[in-house]
């Protein structure tokens, strides 16, 4: 899963650009972000302020968008609960509250209500970018925390990583 698939015009433009400061540390999850990131820019590309268009782009991208999104969360979930991330419960929080605000944002928009797609896609590109660099940021200094170098000289969590965060924090319990 590299990216969504829309129709992006050839002269697109790319208004939010991807920067090494998003990243998390962990390639896939910086390639997930990145086509969050330009599924943002296919938005402010089909916001032409044609009505009809729009509204056909909308229809197939939000399809798309809605099952990049719960492969992305999973992805992020999965890491999460294999590091055994104390923030888990937080952050799957911010994952549903973020699905429930774009399904309803979804409803209004087809249902004519006074949402542009220009709109809904300030919308998205501030809150992608800000849950990297508030939500993400955490996990991701958590994961250095627990990472052991490796010979190479690349950062690596194994599970005797993750063994030794269970026995500090049970040392911390008693």
């Amino acid at each position: 899963m590299n990216k969504l698939i829309l129709d992006s015009e050839p002269e697109a433009v790319e208004y939010v650009k991807w920067s090494s400061s998003y990243s998390v540390g962990i390639k896939l999850i910086d390639e997930q972000h990145k086509g969050l990131l330009q599924f943002v820019n296919d938005i402010f590309n089909h916001a032409t302020g044609n009505q009809w268009e729009e509204l056909a782009f909308f229809k197939d991208a939000i399809r798309q968008a809605a099952t990049y999104v719960k492969i992305h969360f999973a992805t992020e979930e999965r890491y999460m609960k294999a590091t055994k991330y104390p923030g888990y419960i937080e952050h799957k929080k911010e994952h549903e509250a973020f699905i429930v605000n774009v399904l309803k944002s979804a409803k209004d928009y087809e249902a004519g209500k006074r949402l542009t797609l220009m709109h809904f896609g300030h919308y998205l590109k501030d809150w992608v970018l800000s849950h990297i660099a508030l939500m993400d940021k955490k996990y991701s200094e958590y994961y250095r925390g627990i990472a052991t170098r490796k010979a190479d000289g690349k950062l690596s969590i194994t599970m005797s990583d993750v063994e030794e965060i269970e026995e500090l924090q049970e040392i911390q319990e008693d």
